[in-house]
């Protein structure tokens, strides 16, 4: 299984481990593409702060992010999984995992990134700002700019597993599994139960749960309908709906009662 997991805005500090060594993360196939973002980014972010400040889309209480990206090069990494923080990421918790399911985690989840393209939670990086909704003076809308580098090795990465897709829309832009792969694609809506609607905070946290429920389960599903049934077996309330016509993922929604 490959899960596609979106990041999130707030990142834990770098801390003071070796620098980033562009060549040691995984998919390797997006190195080009990797170096010139982080390339833009630090000469944005080493230039006029204030500019940096309206392309990343920074409020002032955020100022402090630009300086942190102009060191991006030199500043300490540490792994993804310790990097990103926020609500999906706590529901999730790596670090408390048991060591099956960090090897599990470390296998099937990929994280997406403006900066980075997607990393495995294991890949050291420093702690950045640059969602994928920015436009890089250079490089444009970065949403854009990765469909093509992700178009060549993605669909390698997920090889004949079946791909669980957690991401949000900005995410989802940068790479939309076609043919074959999409076939074994699902993806998945937290709703509140009662009204039908997403709300984002436990949609994320619901997010982080299935995510940890299944790699804690060691559970293997080869693909959409084992996926559901997976899901049930761990307790969650699913509906599912397959795909129109071939070429497409399936449809998820996981159904929860109480908002935490």
């Amino acid at each position: 299984m490959l899960v596609l997991l979106p990041p999130s805005e707030g990142k834990a500090s770098s801390g003071r481990g070796a620098p980033l060594k562009p060549e040691s993360l995984s998919l390797p196939g997006l190195m080009a593409a990797r170096e010139a973002v982080l390339d833009e980014l630090v000469e944005l972010c080493s230039g006029d702060e204030e500019k940096a400040r309206e392309v990343l889309g920074l409020s002032e209480g955020l100022r402090g992010e630009v300086a942190k990206n102009a060191e991006l090069r030199t500043a300490g990494a540490r792994p993804a999984g310790e990097i990103y923080t926020g609500v999906l990421y706590d529901a999730l918790d790596l670090a408390s995992l048991d060591p099956a399911a960090k090897r599990r985690a470390a296998r099937s989840l990929l994280v997406f990134s403006g900066l980075w393209g997607a990393v495995r939670v294991t890949d050291r990086i420093p702690s950045y700002r640059c969602s994928m909704g920015v436009k890089l003076p250079g490089l444009g809308a970065l949403g854009a700019f990765w469909r093509a580098p992700m178009a060549e090795v993605l669909p390698e990465a997920a090889g004949d597993r079946l791909v669980l897709d957690l991401r949000s829309s900005a995410y989802a832009a940068a790479w939309k599994p076609k043919g074959e792969v999409a076939g074994r694609t699902a993806t998945v809506r937290v709703l509140h139960a009662p009204t039908r609607k997403v709300v984002s905070h436990f949609n994320k946290a619901t997010k982080g749960r299935i995510v940890r429920s299944l790699l804690v389960s060691g559970s293997a599903p080869e693909g959409p309908t084992e996926l559901v049934e997976a899901l049930r077996d761990l307790g969650y309330v699913v509906e599912a709906e397959a795909p129109g016509k071939a070429g497409k993922p399936w449809s998820l929604d996981v159904l929860v009662e109480e908002i935490h």
